[in-house]
């Protein structure tokens, strides 16, 4: 089966643009690491630089880095960003999570 890779939305692109990210020399590091309560949660910050071994996804002059650890984790996943009476964030639609909790930021597979 063929797996792609994360997409990005311009939403998101957009929203790292209205922070700044670039012009602080940040990317927007997107990792999944074990914990939460599902199994695997969402680590999703501004770091400092790309990694050898990352994926790196460019928009707007954007960039979104995934760790290789993380990327088979997030094949087809979209990375969004939403902003809701709850608050405003980045998002990942992920179709390899059989469940995640309430909160979005954990799930498992």
């Amino acid at each position: 089966m063929l797996t792609l890779p994360p997409k990005v939305t311009p939403r998101a692109f957009e929203r790292l643009s209205e922070i700044g990210a670039a012009d602080q020399g940040k990317v927007l590091r997107v990792a999944v690491e074990g914990g939460g309560c599902s199994g695997f949660q969402y680590e999703i910050d501004l770091d400092d630089a790309a990694k050898d071994d990352d994926l790196v996804l460019t928009g707007e002059g954007e960039t979104v880095v995934i760790d290789s650890v993380s990327l088979p984790f997030l094949a087809d996943a979209v990375i969004d960003f939403t902003e809701e009476l709850i608050g405003a964030r980045f998002t990942i639609q992920n179709p390899n999570a059989t469940s995640s909790c309430g909160c979005g930021t954990s799930f498992s597979i």
